[in-house]
């Protein structure tokens, strides 16, 4: 091939690629700031997420603290509860025979 015939065609290859460039910046830019609003977005949902730790920890620091250590009473409270509902405790109602009024 002769360099006398791509010689005039210079100004459009030089053209087609600045272009090409261009439009490749634009693109990556777009990434870039995609990429950003999702980690942002990420970011925000770990503070949250951190900030509800927080909180039950805080919680559960208040329970020891001003309570001190009468939570495995309150535990084995709530055991003998849950005893006592599954227990058959109460009247049993007999549905299939209905009621009359």
């Amino acid at each position: 091939m002769d360099l006398g015939v791509l010689i005039p065609l210079a100004p459009f290859i030089m053209v087609a690629f600045i272009v090409w460039t261009v439009s490749q910046r634009k693109l990556a830019e777009k990434q870039i700031q995609a990429t950003a609003g999702e980690s942002a977005e990420k970011a925000a949902q770990y503070v949250s997420h951190i900030k509800d730790l927080e909180d039950r920890v805080q919680v559960l620091e208040r329970i020891v603290t001003d309570r001190g250590y009468d939570v495995a009473t309150q535990i084995e409270a709530l055991r003998d509860t849950r005893k006592v509902e599954e227990a058959d405790s109460g009247v049993q109602l007999n549905i299939s025979k209905g009621e009359r009024v």
